[in-house]
């Protein structure tokens, strides 16, 4: 295979890799601020089980979680991820990111990622929340705006300052996390580059996926650096 043949094979594992990313993203922003809501609940039994929920989701190697969830349902008599993995007949000719779709691995994934990085965004977004002064809250009150106006108006761009940081770390972490996605057989890029390793005896490609990830994730530095600076007349 010449070197444009190994490049366009990992690029269409790399698009499994941002599907997995951007989807992840997707949900787990918000589901991640409806448990830092939940976490700083003032009933007491909802705030102790997002503690306890949220420790223990923190505390599992991503790894493990994502075998857990694709493999107990099987253990368990259900076949949820199974149907998803014989439907290719549905999807014969379909390209693109529709394709990810027959796979019921990678919606495994996608769960394990959710969960897991949604723990991670709601203890940020409730440092980031809880780090605003009580004050701002009062002076809202007295200009007779409601609790909500308060939070979006008032905190809301204050708190996307200050989480904006290890947020950006998180989020770096998960571009490279994806690559565990072929623990369970995804067809991310790291798999394409072992699949080529194995069928076609060259070891260099599985080498050259850093290349894809270095210019993804100087993308994504870029980027979310010029968001900090927009942010930058919020001082802290």
């Amino acid at each position: 295979m010449s070197f444009w043949d190994i490049t366009l094979e990992l690029l269409s594992g790399f698009g499994f890799t941002l599907a997995l990313f951007i989807l992840t993203l997707i949900f787990a922003i918000p589901l991640g601020l409806a448990i830092s809501f939940a976490r700083m609940s003032t009933i007491k039994p909802v705030q102790s089980v997002t503690k306890v929920f949220i420790w223990v989701i923190r505390g599992i190697p991503l790894m493990l979680l994502i075998f857990m969830i694709y493999y107990l349902p099987g253990l368990l008599g259900s076949q949820m991820f199974n149907v998803f993995d014989h439907l290719d007949r549905y999807f014969t000719g379909v390209s693109g990111s529709l394709e990810l779709l027959r796979y019921g691995s990678f919606l495994a994934v996608l769960i394990a990622f959710v969960i897991n990085y949604s723990c991670y965004f709601a203890e940020i977004f409730r440092g980031g929340i809880e780090s605003i002064p009580q004050g701002q809250y009062e002076a809202g009150q007295v200009l007779g705006l409601t609790k909500s106006q308060i939070f979006t108006k008032v905190v809301l761009k204050q708190v996307i300052k200050r989480i904006l940081p290890p947020m950006t770390n998180e989020i770096i972490t998960l571009v490279k996390d994806t690559a565990l996605a072929n623990a369970i057989a995804v067809p991310e890029i790291i798999l394409c580059a072992k699949d080529l390793a194995s069928i076609k005896a060259i070891v260099w490609p599985l080498f050259y996926t850093a290349v894809f990830y270095l210019i993804f994730v100087g993308l994504l530095t870029i980027i979310l650096g010029k968001a900090e600076k927009k942010l930058s007349y919020f001082k802290a």
